[in-house]
């Protein structure tokens, strides 16, 4: 991507952590479109976030038309909503990055890691999506709380793993895009850590009565 402006669908939009990062997307020069199952919802939002910006930058759409129109695919759905939404937007996003946030959480326990059939909900994307959609996980450990305030420094690292190279560089480039640090976490297959320290925060933030702990990965300039 290097540093160009895309346009970002970001699926289950309406959503705390997928309008959150659409705001913050758009904030910073991208074409964003919020995806949803119902188009109502997704405008509805779309429209939130444009008054939040005061500009009409973000439009809502269903999740296939958004889908269809964007570079970038960003899935931020619960795990519930993993297969069914992948499914019906497989034609649409063939040769296209996906970038998969979900987590596979399992309501009520979830603060516990419980890790799906296919290992990871990532590599379960890529096995139903074929090869010629470059998956790359990330997002998963950043807490919504704080994305739509832009003054305020978003005080976790990105983990950022997938196969394709340049798919993760571009990955990189968005977690700047939107005020954080993306850290290149190796392959796909290490995107089982990403989703198992999501309950573990998720518990932190109980115990401790935080909105949004984090991690920082030390010694890298």
């Amino acid at each position: 991507m290097t540093n160009a402006k895309v346009t970002i669908a970001v699926l289950g939009g309406t959503g705390s952590e997928g309008s959150g990062l659409a705001f913050r997307w758009a904030h910073a020069g991208h074409n964003v479109i919020i995806g949803s199952r119902a188009l109502e919802k997704a405008q509805r939002v779309a429209e939130e976030l444009n008054d939040l910006l005061g500009s009409a930058s973000i439009l809502g759409m269903t999740n296939e038309d958004a889908a269809q129109r964007a570079d970038v695919i960003v899935l931020t759905v619960p795990y519930a909503a993993h297969k069914p939404t992948l499914e019906s937007v497989k034609d649409h996003v063939q040769g296209k990055v996906l970038v998969d946030v979900t987590v596979p959480l399992n309501p009520p326990k979830v603060t516990r890691v419980q890790l799906p059939g296919g290992r990871t909900a990532a590599e379960e994307a890529q096995a139903l999506l074929g090869d010629g959609v470059k998956v790359v996980s990330a997002f998963q450990n950043i807490s919504a709380s704080h994305l739509k305030d832009l003054d305020h420094a978003i005080d976790c690292d990105v983990l950022i793993t997938g196969d394709d190279a340049e798919a993760k560089q571009g990955v990189i480039e968005l977690a700047e895009a939107a005020g954080m640090r993306g850290i290149n976490a190796g392959p796909l297959a290490n995107a089982i850590v990403a989703e198992s320290l999501t309950p573990l925060l998720i518990g932190l933030n109980k115990r401790y009565k935080v909105p949004g702990a984090g991690i920082r990965i030390t010694g890298i300039d």
